[in-house]
This record gives structure tokens, C-alpha cells and sequence, in this order.
């Protein structure tokens, strides 16, 4: 069993410290927190775009409870870091964390700083350590079944797809806070990239970007659309979505893909379900919970933990890929 901290207590490390508990493969050793007497009272807090589930404050009692990641670090036998903290801390917590040899799950985005990531990439090649960032969206049940799809070709080749990812302006735990949502990188980095990752994963790196942006709350580029092309494949892919409407909308994401035999449909909001349609009939197929992503990604590096191997599934420059296409749709 490998032992590991969770960095940042807000939604996603409640989300990661959850289904840290729920794996039988790690121990959940300590929880770093700039206010680690606040730590229990998060578990009530409102937050993130869909519930994960909920943490046994019993089991929580017993984990051991640091306001610094160095001190934790001194104080701890550990194996790996889950560093959930927002993203202008990205790079000096993962960084003093492969300093110390530990594996490092890292939220994405990765950094803003493209300098930063190629060398947070090198420190943990010279160090032999994993450095995996964790774009849940490849782990997520209905968009695992997309990619199996556009592999197997069992629907013929794919000729269109469109991602769309929409939110209101996130209100709770550090986005509250000035400095955290001024440096999050806006939309395009922080919501956008998810899908932005996606595309890239299965269908590689555009030859051309076309988009457009609007400005809300927190950057520039808080919606964005934007149209891909390739110059090897007969396909294009549309990205849309951002988090410029009022707090209280209804996040939905979700996709639509044409391939050469029927075109598809996922939304989060049209319940756990995938419609798949031709010219003659429309049936529907089980989704899966796309909230199952965070435990699957969680177990994926807990396996690359317990095998000692690099994550084939998100390799930090792979990551560093999906930085370098935002900034292209600006």
C-alpha cells in the first residue's frame, strides 16, 4: 500500500482525499491545508460542478493535519503527493515535492508557464519520479466509449465532433478569493481545457485553430469557440463553452460526434445515457457515471505507483501539449 498526502482541501482535494479512502492500493497518510482547523468544516461547504460522493468524517478525524507542505514532507514517510491546490501554487508545490522524491499527482492545469512545466517535466525525469497531471475527462466512462469508437471505427470514420463544457462562474472555496481566480488562467485554462485535452488526446494536435472569446469574470477568454482543423484527416472539431453565465447555471458538458455510419450524442444533463442515431433508427446505450472519472484516474496512478512505471495515459507532456493549444485559441 502506498502512502500519500493530499495538498489543498477545497473540492477537488476532498474529491482526490475520497477516492484516495475508497482505494485499497493507498493509505491516506496527511491533508495539507493553508487552515487546517477548517478542514472538517469543508466537508459542508458548496462546491465544484457535480458531487463526488461524500468523506466519513470518522476516517478524516484520523488523518494527520499540516498548514505546510515542507513540514509535512519532514514529518511524513511518504510515497506521493496529490498536490489540488489553484493553480498559481502548481508549480512550487509540485517542485518541492519531486525535490523531496516523491510521485506527484498534479491537478491540471498543469502551469501557465510553459518554462515551468519543461521543468518540472526534466526534475522528475533526473529525479526517476511519476509526475502525472490529472485530466479526469480521459478517464470518464461516456468519453472512454468515444475514443473507443473513434479507435475501433466501428461507426466508420469520424467526420465531426463537438465538445461543449459550460458553467457559472464558479463561487465557492478559493474562488473567492481575489488572487486565486485572477491567476487561474480564466475559462480557457481551467474549464475549456478539458476538452481542448480530449480532442488532442485522440485526434492529435490541429494544423490550424480558428476562434474567438469573450471576457467575464475572471480573464479575457471566459468563452470560448473555437473550430479545429487537420491537414492529415478529413475531420474537424469544434470547441465551445466557458463559465461567463450567472453563478447558479446549470453546468452541462458533453459532446457530438458524426462519424461516417451515425452520429452521437452524450450530455451530463440528459442523464447517464448515449444516444446513438442513423438514418433509420435512434437507440440509446448506458453512459456510465461520469463522476466514476475520479476514482479511475486515481486508481491509474495508484497503479503506476504500485508497478513503478510512467502513466502512458498522461504523461506530462502530453499535458504540456494541452497548455501550448489554449494559448493557440488566443
Amino acid at each position: 500500500m502506498k502512502r500519500v498526502a493530499v495538498v489543498g482541501f477545497g473540492f477537488m482535494g476532498m474529491t482526490h482525499s475520497l477516492n484516495i479512502l475508497q482505494n485499497a492500493d493507498l493509505e491516506l497518510i496527511a491533508i495539507v491545508d493553508n487552515d487546517p482547523e477548517s478542514i472538517e468544516k469543508n466537508l459542508y461547504a458548496p462546491g465544484g460542478n457535480f458531487s463526488t460522493g461524500n468523506i466519513d468524517v470518522l476516517a478524516l478525524q484520523k488523518i494527520n493535519k499540516y498548514s505546510s507542505l515542507h513540514d509535512c514532507l519532514l514529518s511524513e514517510k511518504l510515497d506521493a503527493i496529490h498536490i489540488c491546490v489553484h493553480t498559481e501554487l502548481h508549480y512550487e508545490m509540485a517542485k518541492l515535492a519531486l525535490m523531496h522524491d516523491k510521485h506527484v499527482l498534479l491537478e491540471k492545469p498543469f502551469t501557465l508557464d510553459i518554462e515551468h512545466a519543461q521543468e518540472l517535466i526534466q526534475l522528475a525525469q533526473e529525479k526517476d519520479r511519476i509526475l502525472m497531471i490529472a485530466h479526469v475527462v480521459r478517464f470518464m466512462p461516456p468519453y472512454q466509449k468515444l475514443k473507443q469508437w473513434i479507435d475501433s471505427k466501428e461507426f466508420g470514420e469520424l467526420k465531426f465532433l463537438s465538445m461543449t463544457r459550460i458553467s457559472g462562474i464558479p463561487q465557492w472555496g478559493q474562488w473567492t478569493e481575489k488572487q486565486a481566480s485572477r491567476t487561474s488562467g480564466g475559462a480557457l485554462f481551467d474549464l475549456n481545457i478539458h476538452d481542448i485535452d480530449f480532442a488532442n488526446y485522440v485526434l492529435g494536435e490541429p494544423s490550424e485553430i480558428t476562434a474567438s472569446h469573450l471576457p467575464g469574470g475572471l480573464s479575457d477568454h471566459d468563452y470560448i469557440s473555437a473550430m479545429w482543423s487537420y491537414a492529415d484527416k478529413k475531420v474537424r472539431v469544434k470547441i465551445e463553452g466557458g463559465n461567463t453565465f450567472h453563478s447558479n447555471f446549470p453546468f452541462q458538458a458533453g459532446y457530438m460526434a458524426q462519424f461516417e455510419k451515425a452520429s452521437i450524442l452524450y450530455s451530463s444533463s440528459g442523464g447517464d445515457i448515449i444516444r446513438i442515431a442513423d438514418n433509420e433508427t435512434i437507440r440509446d446505450v448506458p453512459a456510465g457515471d461520469a463522476g466514476e472519472g475520479y476514482f479511475n484516474e486515481i486508481a491509474y496512478f495508484a497503479g503506476c505507483l504500485q508497478n513503478n512505471t510512467q502513466p502512458i495515459e498522461c504523461m506530462p507532456a502530453s499535458s504540456l501539449e494541452s497548455i501550448k493549444l489554449c494559448y493557440r485559441h488566443l
